[in-house]
């Protein structure tokens, strides 16, 4: 196969190399754009969007919809989330053809449990609180949050900032959704794509790749905080969640259950903290 790609033996090979030349997150289009007085003919920056089948073992397990950029990322964020991976050498070998939307993954040990209840239902509570999980392996994977870290309220609204300078595709298209690991000051990295889960799980695969600690770290986000979106953040093990939308009633339950800190409406000089306010030092 000619645009297949085999990092193996590369499991710490750089983001910029994962995605195929020819895959990028924007691409250019012909359009006629009417600007209120006159219709003209211009070329406009339109988000990409393919899909990703994974196959485990040569099995179908799921196919994604994504921006094909930081694909190796995304797929073992994606393999973490969903509990069918703890650490990045559970992965014997990850191929890429992403020309044909396929990446094929060898697990070592997998679990079939695992792998068999993704996408069984399962609503209950765990350990005496009020948690919902709608699927097993969420039940299974996501944990309670513990940290000591605290931001200041300008310390949001910096991250936040920073994370919109460097959404340059999303200036240029308004049809991604952006992430970034933050520490208390600055952005480490930031990932990009049009479904908002998969911009996280690329942050997720990038961290266990990399091996980076997430204890004293911050999550800035520019979509909506869903109960989705406060399972991921504690799959990942980041205590406090900044976005510039709303969260959801669940998200909100969830995340005070988990231990996570969610900063919401994060814009010019207005934001709203939900869940345990105690690490916002004015809100303390």
């Amino acid at each position: 196969m000619d645009d297949e790609q085999d990092i193996s033996h590369a499991p710490n090979a750089d983001s910029a190399s994962q995605a195929h030349p020819s895959l990028q997150s924007t691409t250019s289009w012909g359009i006629y754009r009417y600007n209120g007085t006159e219709v003209l003919s211009q070329e406009d920056t339109i988000a990409t969007e393919a899909p990703l089948t994974i196959k485990i073992d040569g099995e179908e397990f799921a196919t994604l919809v994504y921006t094909p950029t930081d694909t190796v990322d995304l797929v073992t964020g994606f393999l973490a989330s969903e509990g069918l991976i703890r650490f990045v050498d559970q992965i014997e070998s990850l191929t890429l053809e992403e020309e044909r939307g396929f990446v094929h993954v060898k697990l070592r040990h997998l679990h079939q449990l695992s792998q068999k209840m993704v996408s069984k239902r399962f609503i209950g509570s765990c350990c005496g609180k009020s948690r919902q999980f709608y699927f097993h392996n969420d039940a299974r994977t996501a944990k309670t949050v513990s940290t000591r870290l605290q931001l200041s309220i300008q310390q949001c609204f910096h991250l936040m900032n920073q994370l919109q300078e460097q959404s340059a595709d999303f200036q240029a298209t308004g049809g991604l959704h952006n992430a970034a690991l933050c520490t208390a000051n600055e952005l480490l990295l930031s990932r990009a794509d049009i479904g908002r889960h998969n911009a996280l799980d690329k942050i997720y695969g990038h961290l266990l790749r990399q091996r980076i600690p997430v204890r004293d770290k911050v999550i800035a986000f520019s979509g909506r905080v869903s109960s989705e979106v406060a399972l991921k953040a504690a799959k990942i093990g980041v205590g406090i969640l900044l976005s510039k939308s709303a969260p959801t009633d669940l998200a909100l339950r969830l995340a005070q259950d988990l231990g996570i800190t969610v900063v919401g409406f994060i814009r010019r000089d207005h934001l709203s903290v939900y869940t345990h306010p105690e690490r916002i030092t004015e809100c303390r």
